[in-house]
């Protein structure tokens, strides 16, 4: 709950938490070297293929993913012995957590009493949940008739609770002054966690895609095929869940009977000693990772030396080597797909498809609203710093958690129902799909503002009356939702197909992994002949079935979005990409050159009190 006075650990479990570290990167870092290479060989690979037109109709926003800053006053329950007191709490746009004994101490710079990443954390909003999941924690045996202590600080009734719990780290307990400020601080948070947990999948860094593939590939080999929620988190974050979770049943069966106290205070007492392992092990993966940076740095650089020049060669021994494994694995592959995979397939990707509708859907209401509340206060405002503060506020929703709450609520309505559909394929990550679903949003709404106020920007004088400039904005905001449609439609499918994939693809591999093994020992020796470390006979078999299981993805998605019914609805509102021509021939309009300008014969309203040139700029 609050701080600790010391570790629970001794000194044995410290050194016994370090070689398991060291172990746990002795079997992962190779890993991690190979998928780098692999990572190089793909992108070197891409950039010789044919480009095609960019098909991005959305200018990409040039903010960088936050959190809004929130501060404000709650009540904490911490210390030895525990008790509710007093703090000012404030969430960094980082998604770092602080808390302070008085507000002052904030303004004035001073150092917080304690601060947490949300990494990994779950908002509980009710008591009796958060009571009924401490209970869970330690389960009283039938033998077991020691005396439960009271404990009137936490059983005592909290009127606006926020509990942040963890399933490795300390748990937060916080109360709210009112349920305004309660939901305030639990949208707030919500977007913290979700930014520290989805740094790596929205990196664009070949290394950070090695690093997630590195970690499947490990897990795979530990016999871990299913997806779940592990890889939310930095990169050492990750490792320490993965390593956390292979310590988790000797720590439950050594641990457990020796703690003292019974029911929550056990529960506490369990809690306290999770997260002084969690510590100890992020402690030593950090230190770990931070080390083979140098590595990793150098390997990167002489991968693109090697790599590079002989890219052709590589690709084209590679797809013999494939050619040949297709031969023997595309029967019994296609086999196992029609009795294990297709019909599920086909209510997965239309869940998927209905939930990301629902979602992008309530992105294109909250921005057409947000264009027509700009709209109406060009029409009626007398005040150009209102419209200025309005501007602000437009440019803004991206952030708002309040406002963007509509859209994240779509996503995770479907949450539970997903889930019951890929438990047999042994995933259990729908939290990661969620958030992507969320991130997802919030980028399209950043781009789809950015965009709004570039071309608004470009469009509005000071020479335009009220009604004209009004005018222009309607012409911006068909514009822009017709770009957000194409990029939506666009952005959808490979949602959708990224996840199908994720889903599917370790089910897949799990179940043709040993009769695989025998296929790949015909061809190892000539894939050592090749000599790169980009080419592996595990990569080579996993792109294999890989495009197997793409075809049936892209077969279904046809199916389920009716392409060639409704291809004007998903394609045909698209544009071509940012044109000039455009923007000068709407200049002339402005000017009274164009004969067709909507409004001229409209009467000369006074002049608007426009702001100055780039004041819609983002």
């Amino acid at each position: 709950m609050g701080g600790r006075p010391s570790s629970p650990l001794d000194k044995r479990q410290q050194q016994h938490l370090r070689g398991q570290v060291d172990a746990l990167l002795r079997n992962f870092l190779p890993c991690y070297r190979g998928q780098l290479a692999a990572s190089v060989l793909r992108q070197i690979s891409r950039e010789l293929e044919p480009r095609e037109p960019a098909g991005c109709q959305l200018m990409r926003s040039k903010k960088l993913p936050r959190v809004r800053e929130h501060r404000g006053h709650l009540t904490q329950l911490g210390g030895h012995p525990p008790r509710w007191q007093p703090i000012f709490c404030v969430l960094r746009g980082d998604g770092r957590l602080e808390w302070f004994s008085l507000r002052e101490e904030y303004e004035n710079g001073g150092h917080p009493l304690g601060s947490m990443t949300l990494t990994g954390y779950t908002v509980l909003t009710s008591q009796r949940e958060y009571l009924h999941l401490l209970d869970t924690l330690c389960p009283v045996s039938s033998g077991d008739h020691t005396q439960e202590e009271p404990d009137p600080l936490l059983e005592m009734p909290v009127t606006f609770p926020l509990f942040l719990q963890h399933p490795f780290r300390r748990h937060l307990c916080f109360s709210a002054a009112s349920r305004e400020a309660q939901r305030a601080w639990r949208l707030a948070l919500q977007g913290g966690i979700r930014l520290r947990g989805t740094v790596l999948q929205r990196s664009k860094a070949p290394a950070a895609r090695a690093f997630l593939d590195a970690v499947r590939l490990y897990r795979q080999h530990q016999g871990h095929f299913g997806g779940d929620d592990v890889t939310l988190g930095s990169d050492a974050e990750v490792l320490t869940g993965v390593l956390m979770r292979e310590l988790l049943p000797a720590l439950r069966a050594q641990t457990l009977p020796g703690l003292r106290g019974a029911g929550r205070h056990r529960a506490w007492a369990w809690i306290e000693l999770l997260d002084a392992v969690h510590a100890a092990v992020l402690a030593g993966a950090s230190a770990g990772l931070r080390a083979f940076q140098p590595e990793k740095d150098e390997l990167l650089t002489v991968l693109e030396k090697t790599i590079r020049p002989d890219v052709d060669q590589i690709l084209r021994q590679r797809e013999r080597l494939a050619g040949r494994l297709r031969v023997q694995v595309q029967g019994p592959l296609e086999s196992c797909l029609c009795r294990k995979v297709d019909t599920q397939l086909s209510l997965v990707t239309q869940k998927l498809l209905s939930t990301m509708e629902a979602v992008l859907s309530a992105v294109q209401t909250l921005l057409a609203q947000g264009m027509d509340r700009l709209s109406r206060h060009l029409r009626g405002s007398s005040s150009g710093t209102w419209l200025r503060k309005e501007v602000y506020s437009f440019g803004e929703m991206p952030w708002d958690p309040e406002l963007m709450q509509t859209c994240y609520r779509e996503a995770e309505r479907s949450q539970g129902r997903l889930g019951q559909l890929v438990v047999p394929f042994g995933f259990s990550g729908t939290r990661s799909l969620m958030f992507g679903a969320q991130d997802l949003a919030q980028q399209l709404m950043a781009d789809s503002v950015a965009t709004f106020l570039q071309l608004a920007d470009e469009c509005l004088t000071t020479a335009l009356d009220c009604t004209q400039a009004a005018q222009q904005l309607e012409k911006v905001r068909g514009r822009v939702l017709k770009k957000f449609q194409s990029d939506g439609s666009s952005a959808q499918r490979e949602f959708i197909r990224g996840w199908l994939l994720c889903i599917f693809l370790p089910f897949v591999l799990s179940q043709r992994e040993w009769s695989c093994k025998v296929d790949l020992l015909e061809l190892e020796g000539d894939v050592l002949a090749v000599g790169s470390p980009a080419l592996t006979l595990e990569g080579i078999y996993e792109d294999i079935v890989q495009g197997v299981l793409l075809q049936r993805i892209n077969g279904e998605l046809k199916k389920a979005l009716r392409v060639s019914d409704v291809s004007c609805t998903l394609d045909g509102c698209s544009e071509a990409p940012w044109d000039q021509t455009e923007v000068d021939e709407e200049a002339e309009a402005q000017k009274g050159t164009c004969p067709g300008q909507p409004g001229s014969g409209a009467e000369v309203q006074p002049f608007c009190p426009l702001p100055p040139p780039r004041t819609f700029c983002s």
